[in-house]
């Protein structure tokens, strides 16, 4: 009880001074959010600016830092213009993201909507009786041409909820915000709502908040204190913070993380903290969207910023921006004491054993995933029964610590992936202010290493198969990639109840029941002519052999279907890591050096 009160008072110290440096300028748009009858789950906005020609205003179609079109303006409605003297103005909708006003000989006009926020996810905006958390691009018109305008956002919160946000708060303005482009805004989401603030710390003299909504019961003290080393290590390893300050806003459990410039948003609950796996899955997916901050915000593609908030913004490159970092989310969580070996050598086999188990890594490569993220999904389409796709999530980490330990060998360990992330960062973050071309990145890391690097970057634009024992001799490393024979046999199907009837997930691409003419979405009726049941796959995989046929009536296309499906073997691969017995003195400088050091 006495941690719960001491949290309490500071709480409102930490938010007086989240994360904000307080903005003086006077804004070209003004922004005020509403949220009157929450139950309702509708945001009232205005917006007020000043135009005199007719001119587009554009809704988002998607927030930096989740790929996929969300749609917001299907979320508009009750859409209205004024003039200054209070005097409606005619408006058009010129297609489903925008809205074309007539401001002929107008000066200053205020547009109002509402915008239905139900869902409540870290890249879509949310309304309730509980708390209210804003993607800005889902709420906040821009002028066609215009993304330079620098812009305040005013938050009518209610129940003296309270307000967490990257923005910059305006001096004397309560509950008021500052962007000095839309570039900064959408970046910029809030969560407003009865909010618990952990205790603030430094690194290198900068604060760093971590502010959030029903985040659970939990050592609050020590989950700081290893925060702060997280921050420590990743800053190290970088050797800059670019940020004058940072929060990390946990908007409540759930999935997924976005990350901003100074600032992460992350679906978060305490209780994860109190398992070892759990507290290292958690360190891992804080160090993540914390690690964004350098690669993907400020170590960026060329296409990634500025932004095209109409179309997208495709790259092939998200294998370094999210693939990377997850390769980095284990080196920094280790680096900073938080992990063992075994769980970072447990991380990597996992990726690889995710990657190897898709079918997909015969047809996709990672710049493909990357550029067709948009369709595919950041993981793949992974109930699409042909799975020709794959996750930069898992080859990406896998082809950064090969990549490393190449580095590493070839320049007698003098050398590492950490230079050439530093390299990005200082030349093309730091000193061109610009994003990466791919080309660039190749040839940069190509002289980090003194030596060309072929066959690493053929692993991204092609299917070729990944040599992990030969980049993890380097690092005197095993890994275990012998095939082994299961004792359950294999169909390739996944399945699951919908009522009462047994239909199928998923089936693996020229698995048994692919090539028997079984699909996802299809209805099993009967197994060996016996009734089926939520177990019936698992117990035919369980108890017959290999070569043996099962018969099985289906229902697919609502026609009823006989097919004959011949069971084979289970084969797996383990991928566990391990150290060589007797390494050579430079395998075991470079092990430890990647282990321990930035």
């Amino acid at each position: 009880m006495k941690a719960f009160n001491f949290f309490r008072v500071l709480l409102c110290f930490a938010l007086l001074n989240v994360l904000n440096v307080e903005a003086q300028q006077k804004a070209s748009i003004n922004y005020t959010v509403s949220m009157e009858n929450p139950e309702q789950q509708m945001f009232q906005v205005s917006m007020k600016t000043s135009i005199n020609t007719s001119t587009d205003f554009i809704m988002p179609v998607w927030t930096p830092g989740y790929y996929q079109k969300m749609n917001f303006a299907q979320s508009v409605s009750n859409f209205e213009v004024k003039n200054k003297a209070g005097a409606t103005l005619k408006w058009t909708k010129k297609d489903e993201d925008t809205w074309t006003i007539d401001a002929t000989n107008q000066t200053d006009i205020t547009i109002t909507y509402t915008v239905k926020a139900t869902r409540a996810f870290v890249a879509a905006s949310y309304l309730g009786t509980d708390r209210a958390y804003i993607i800005p691009g889902a709420l906040f018109l821009y002028p066609d041409g215009k993304i330079n305008q620098s812009s305040s956002v005013k938050i009518n919160p209610i129940n003296n909820w309270t307000i967490a946000t990257g923005l910059a708060k305006v001096k004397d303005q309560a509950n008021t915000y500052y962007a000095s482009d839309f570039d900064i805004l959408y970046d910029s989401p809030l969560l407003v709502g009865p909010l618990e603030s952990l205790p603030q710390f430094t690194v290198k003299g900068i604060p760093h908040y971590f502010v959030g909504y029903k985040m659970g019961d939990f050592d609050k003290e020590s989950f700081i204190a290893a925060i702060k080393k997280i921050v420590e290590s990743a800053s190290n390893l970088i050797g800059d913070i670019p940020y004058k300050d940072y929060t990390f806003i946990a908007i409540g459990p759930g999935q997924g993380g976005i990350e901003h410039l100074n600032s992460t948003t992350i679906s978060f609950n305490g209780a994860g903290l109190t398992t070892p796996e759990g507290r290292n899955k958690l360190y891992n997916f804080i160090a993540h969207e914390y690690f964004h901050h350098y690669n993907v915000k400020r170590i960026r593609p060329i296409e990634l910023g500025p932004f095209d908030y109409k179309k997208g913004s495709r790259t092939n490159m998200l294998w370094v921006s999210e693939g990377l970092s997850v390769y980095y989310e284990y080196m920094v969580v280790k680096r900073a004491g938080l992990s063992t070996e075994d769980e970072l050598f447990h991380g990597f086999t996992s990726n690889i054993l995710a990657y190897e188990s898709k079918p997909g890594r015969h047809y996709q490569s990672l710049v493909q995933s990357s550029y067709n993220t948009w369709s595919d999904g950041p993981f793949g389409r992974n109930e699409d029964e042909i799975n020709r796709t794959i996750s930069y999530y898992d080859k990406g980490p896998a082809v950064g610590m090969l990549l490393d330990f190449k580095i590493r060998n070839a320049t007698n360990n003098q050398k590492s992936l950490d230079d050439v992330m530093r390299r990005m960062y200082q030349e093309y973050y730091q000193k061109l202010k610009r994003g990466f071309t791919e080309a660039e990145f190749r040839a940069e890391t190509e002289k980090i290493a003194g030596t060309d690097l072929k066959e690493l970057f053929e692993y991204t634009t092609t299917t070729k198969e990944l040599d992990y024992q030969k980049y993890l001799t380097y690092a005197g490393l095993n890994i275990d990639t012998i095939t082994k024979v299961l004792p359950n046999s294999y169909t390739g199907l996944k399945t699951r109840m919908r009522n009462d009837s047994l239909v199928v997930s998923s089936v693996d691409y020229q698995s048994p029941a692919w090539k028997a003419g079984i699909r996802a979405r299809d209805i099993i009726l009967t197994t060996a002519q016996t009734a089926v049941n939520a177990q019936s796959i698992l117990e035919i995989e369980k108890t017959r052999k290999a070569d043996e046929v099962i018969d099985f009536n289906i229902l697919q296309n609502g026609v009823k279907k006989d097919v004959k499906l011949k069971l084979e073997n289970k084969l797996s691969r383990s991928f566990n890591i391990t150290r060589k017995e007797n390494p050579t003195a430079l395998q075991r400088q470079i092990l430890e050096s990647w282990l321990t050091k930035n």
